[in-house]
This record gives C-alpha cells, sequence and structure tokens, in this order.
C-alpha cells in the first residue's frame, strides 16, 4: 500500500504544497500560481486540491500532514523580544499578540478547517520547525548521501542560520544564529532603505549591486553587524527597527548613511548603487567565512543550500568559485514556498523512518513539479478566443521557433509541467535572442513593464556551457552566476569613455549582450535534455541555425504577476504585451494574426507593483 505525505506552507508568504508518495516528489506549487496574487500567503487550497489529482487520490488517502515551521516557538519569540524591548517591546505587544492569540497560534485548527473541502477526515498535522524544514529540502532531494547543510534566512522560529550534517536519512543542526541577528534581514533593510519592497525586492537589490561600489562595506561591519572568522556575527540593533517596530530600519540608519530611504519608484542614484554593491559584498564574505569554517570542522566536501538567502544567486557563484566544496547542491524553492516540500522530506524520513537512497538523477525532477495541460485543453481555449495558430510537429516547432528568435522577436514558451520556485526553467518562460543588443531593453519596458537596469539570464547548452561562461559546477536551476568566457568578451572600442551607474547599460561587453551583467557575469541556467526534451530541442535548433547556444529565459509574467500557469494566463499576457509570438505545447500564435484585444481593465496597473 502507497504511503502519501503531505507538506504545507502558509500563513506568511507565498505558500505552497507539497506531496510524497513513498517518498517520491509527485507534484508541488505555490498557491500564488493560481490565484494570481504575488506571493499568496493564504492556505494553498488549490495548490492541495492540484497536487490530489496529480496523484489520482483524495485526501482520506494520506498519511499525514507535515506543516513548514512551528507556531508555538514562533509566539515564544515574538512574546520574548516585545517583553526586552522597553517600550517599543510594549506597542508590539498592543498590535501583534492579539492576533496570535486569536489567530495565527492555531494553525492546527485553522489547517483542519481550511481542509474541510475536501469533505473527507483530516489527517493528523505534524509540525517542523521552519530551518530544518529548509535543511531537509535542500539535503534530501541532493545527490549526497553525506553533506553539510546551510541554511540561511530572515527568520523561523528563533533560527536566522544553521549549520546541519545531512546524512542518509538523518538531519543533525551543529550551530545556529538566533533573532534579532539575521543575514537575510540586514539584506532586508538595504532592500528597504533603497526603496523596494522587503521579501519581494532582494534580488532588484542583488541586480542592483554591479553598478556601484562597495564604498558602504567597512562603515557596516564597523557600525552594523560584527563579522567573526568564523563567519558568526551580531549585529547593533539600534540601527533596525525590525524586532518590534512597523519598519525595517531605524532614525540611527538613515543618520549613519546620511537621509531617509529612497521613495519607491523614485530616481535610483549612485548612492543606491554602492550601498547595494556593499551589502551585497558584506553577505558574501560572510556566506564564504561560514561555509569556510564548517567544511573544515567537518571535513565534507559536498554543500547544501537553502532558505532565503540561498536564491542570492551571486554569492551562490562566487561560493562555487572560492572551491571550498567539490559539490554544492542548492534547492531551487529555497524560499518558504520550499518549506512545504521540505516538511513533507522531513516527515518522511524522521517520523515514517524510511530508508533513503540518494537519487544522482535528480529526484527534484528539474523542479518541473507544476500543472500540466494537455492538446484537447490548449486548443479548447485558444478556439474559445478566436485566436489564430499552426500546430506543428516538435521537430518543425523547435526549427521555426529557432528562426523566429534569430530575427530578433521575443516569443512565450508554454510547455510540459510548471516549475517550483521563483524561477522560469523552460516550461513557462519568455525567450529571446542573446545576441541582440537591444533585447534587454525590449523586454523590460516594452514586455516585463520594469525597471531598466533588472538583468536577464542565459539559458545554455550544457555541453557547451564551458564555452561561453566560466563555470565551476552545473546550473540546472538558475542559482548561480559565473563570469562570461574571456573569449566572449568584446573589448571597449577606440574612444571608449568610463561611464557609472545605469549609463553602464549602454556599454556592449561581450558576445551575448542581453544577458552579460555590467560586471561581466551571467545568471546561468545549463540544459542537458534530462528533463525537458523539448526545451533542449529549441536551444539545439537555435545552435544549429545561428552558431550561438546561448538564448535569454526569463519569466512567463509582467511585473507584479505571479509566472503563467494556465493557457489562459499564457494568452492573456502574450496580448497584453509587445511579445511577438507564443508557443502554446504545439500551437505556434503570432500577435499581428491575432483577433483584436480589449480589456476593461489597465492591466499595468492591476497588480501591484513588486
Amino acid at each position: 500500500m502507497k504511503t502519501y505525505i503531505l507538506g504545507l506552507s502558509c500563513y506568511f508568504h507565498d505558500s505552497a504544497a507539497a506531496l510524497l508518495c513513498d517518498g517520491e516528489i509527485v507534484a508541488a506549487a505555490q498557491e500564488e500560481r493560481f490565484t494570481r496574487i504575488k506571493q499568496d500567503p493564504s492556505f494553498p487550497k488549490n495548490a492541495v486540491k492540484f497536487c490530489l489529482n496529480t496523484a489520482g487520490i483524495t485526501l482520506d488517502q494520506v498519511s499525514r500532514i507535515f506543516y513548514y515551521e512551528n507556531p508555538t516557538e514562533k509566539f515564544k519569540r515574538i512574546m520574548s523580544t516585545a517583553v526586552t524591548s522597553g517600550w517599543s517591546g510594549v506597542r508590539s505587544l498592543f498590535f501583534h499578540v492579539p492576533g496570535w492569540l486569536t489567530n495565527k497560534l492555531y494553525v492546527r485548527k485553522k489547517l483542519t478547517k481550511a481542509l474541510g473541502f475536501a469533505n473527507t477526515p483530516v489527517p493528523e498535522i505534524t509540525y517542523i520547525n521552519h530551518h530544518h524544514s529548509h535543511a531537509a529540502s535542500a539535503f534530501f532531494p541532493s545527490p549526497f548521501e553525506k553533506a553539510l547543510v546551510l541554511c540561511i534566512d530572515g527568520v523561523g522560529e528563533w533560527d536566522t542560520t544553521t549549520a546541519w550534517v545531512g546524512e542518509g536519512r538523518k538531519l543533525t543542526k551543529l550551530w545556529q544564529t538566533r533573532f534579532p541577528h539575521s543575514l537575510g534581514l540586514i539584506y532586508s533593510a538595504f532592500t528597504f532603505y533603497c526603496g523596494f519592497k522587503v521579501d519581494s525586492g532582494e534580488y532588484k537589490l542583488m541586480g542592483l549591486a554591479p553598478y556601484g561600489r562597495p564604498v558602504y562595506a567597512d562603515m557596516i561591519k564597523k557600525h552594523l553587524i560584527q563579522v567573526q572568522p568564523d563567519g558568526s556575527f551580531e549585529m547593533d540593533m539600534s540601527y533596525f527597527d525590525y524586532a518590534t517596530g512597523d519598519q525595517m530600519t531605524s532614525e540611527k540608519f538613515h543618520d549613519l548613511f546620511g537621509g531617509p530611504p529612497r521613495d519607491a519608484e523614485s530616481e535610483l542614484t549612485e548612492r543606491q548603487f554602492n550601498l547595494a554593491s556593499s551589502i551585497q559584498a558584506v553577505l558574501e564574505e560572510v556566506v564564504l567565512l561560514t561555509a569556510r569554517y564548517w567544511q573544515k570542522k567537518t571535513g565534507l566536501e559536498n554543500l547544501c543550500l537553502a532558505g532565503g538567502v540561498a536564491l542570492n544567486c551571486v554569492a551562490n557563484g562566487k561560493l562555487a568559485q572560492a572551491g571550498i566544496f567539490k559539490n554544492i547542491w542548492v534547492q531551487p524553492a529555497s524560499g518558504d514556498s520550499g518549506g512545504s516540500l521540505g516538511a513533507a522530506l522531513s516527515g518522511w524520513y524522521g517520523h515514517v523512518g524510511a530508508p533513503r537512497i540518494p537519487d544522482a538523477g535528480d529526484s527534484m525532477k528539474g523542479s518541473y513539479l507544476g500543472t500540466r495541460y494537455t492538446r484537447e485543453e490548449i486548443l479548447h481555449y485558444l478556439n474559445e478566443q478566436g485566436a489564430v495558430f499552426t500546430e506543428l510537429t516538435e521537430d518543425k516547432l523547435c526549427a521555426e521557433v529557432a528562426g523566429i528568435l534569430a530575427q530578433g522577436n521575443v516569443t512565450g514558451w508554454f510547455q510540459g509541467r510548471m516549475e517550483f520556485g521563483p524561477r522560469s526553467l523552460g516550461a513557462r518562460s519568455i525567450l529571446g535572442d542573446a545576441r541582440n543588443r537591444q533585447m534587454q531593453t525590449v523586454m523590460n519596458l516594452k514586455i516585463k513593464n520594469r525597471e531598466s537596469f533588472r538583468p536577464f539570464a542565459p539559458v545554455v547548452l550544457e555541453e557547451h556551457a564551458k564555452d561561453w561562461f566560466s563555470v565551476k559546477t552545473k546550473s540546472p536551476y538558475m542559482l548561480f552566476v559565473y563570469p562570461v568566457a574571456n573569449s566572449k568578451l568584446t573589448p571597449p572600442g577606440p574612444g571608449a569613455v568610463q561611464v557609472s551607474g545605469l549609463g553602464k547599460l549602454n556599454q556592449i561587453r561581450s558576445q551575448i549582450p542581453a544577458v552579460t551583467h555590467v560586471d561581466n557575469s551571467a545568471r546561468l541556467q545549463t540544459v542537458d535534455g534530462s528533463h525537458n526534451p523539448l526545451f533542449f530541442s529549441l536551444l539545439n535548433a537555435f545552435h544549429a541555425r545561428t552558431g550561438c547556444p546561448v538564448l535569454v529565459n526569463t519569466s512567463f509574467n509582467v511585473r507584479g504577476e505571479p509566472i503563467v500557469e494556465s493557457p489562459k494566463d499564457a494568452y492573456v499576457c502574450f496580448m497584453r504585451t509587445s511579445m511577438d509570438y507564443l508557443v502554446l505545447g504545439n500551437f505556434l500564435l503570432r500577435k499581428q494574426d491575432q483577433p483584436d484585444w480589449e480589456e476593461k481593465i489597465d492591466w499595468k496597473k492591476h497588480y501591484p507593483l513588486d
């Protein structure tokens, strides 16, 4: 008899559900994809339904449910912090404790009620501590029998940074840093101070960093965070307000850096570029120190990463280039959504007691764990819209789309099972020609409706990756930044002048300018065809036509919108933007052939800016 385990994360941000069958990952999805609410924190009803439907089971066939954190321990942390924080703590108690006592503390009760939609008895619900969920999501799907596991995020119950040893089916905690000292939260403080949205805009801060210089790094280490040689650290909390206040930074922080936080959407200046560069440099230093110390302490040659900071692909790339570990594996859904999977895996190995056999072939299945639509479902939707399309065989489709991309067209690509995690990996993607000098501007301003400085990622055939990038490891999940190969860089022309800030955007640095960051690096995805053979075939067709095995691959959405989930989502996004072509399964659509598109809403105002 098969044993099904359901993992859940919800009620804070980026809720999700994941389902295991005898330890194998069957399905996983974020709720935002269904509700179309970015980082939706609500109970993942649609994601749960999807997981159950994928397995062909009902809720009463699920043996156990595991929730990704322990609300009782989290409440203790909130109470303890408030009680020891003077008048600001009293204010915090007044505003936050009533909500906990009437609602947030009783998660089992809330989950049981929410699962009532299934009209079956609800299985036993068990809490898994937040960082244990992260550690489980990082280690158990990895190909390693034994590894060091580092989890770095904002905060769970108490922990903000933890080190573990994973071996077989066991995880043993070695060390932790506790709230309020947090590498994730100091990075979020600078995200806030630079005018971006906390828990969303951190990737913008990372993308902004190459435009500046780390001129504030020493100031940060002198005043804000004291870092030890082993990577441990302590923060001066007088500069921060997040522990009991209503914003990330204090007036003392503002005075130190010469003014109030930047207003959202206002002009970016050299100050923000340098602040981003500085905190990025400090984060990288702490991550490297921590990794070196625990590698020496344990002697382990394999590393697994999870937690929100593990999505900082620049730091991941520096870690890989440092050569501290022989192998590094990063959970593609390292944030809270991946906590659902970690909780399920922790439950399977820790509570059910099942043996573990590492899967060298990738038990995450390329992270293609979400919804899939049949030819008939896609065709039915297109006919309903009166859409004009051509159906092609897979070989002809790849050849045709390769030609379309080579001509400078932007193409939506909707294929197979949706990705789990924040990255589009060739299932729900927007594609372009990385050689095109205008592609970054066109995609940012005309397609994605987002800031001009935002970089795009290259996807490259794995066998050719070393010809185009200075890679140290495979990067199937787009979680490492590496330098573009020197042989592909373009030297400055005669009379070239030094520019600063966003002026760097207009400089051509390589043969693939659309994906080359201003510091000559790129956040790459490597593809070998094992999990997405059609995407692999498209890249091969483009390579055969152009001699270049690299495309631009960005998420299929506009700014503030979750990645598209359904054919409807994809078609609407296609029609709203200046995208030239759309591929839905084997159906190819050209924008100029489609019927007129009218909406009652202004879609650019429909999604709150991220």
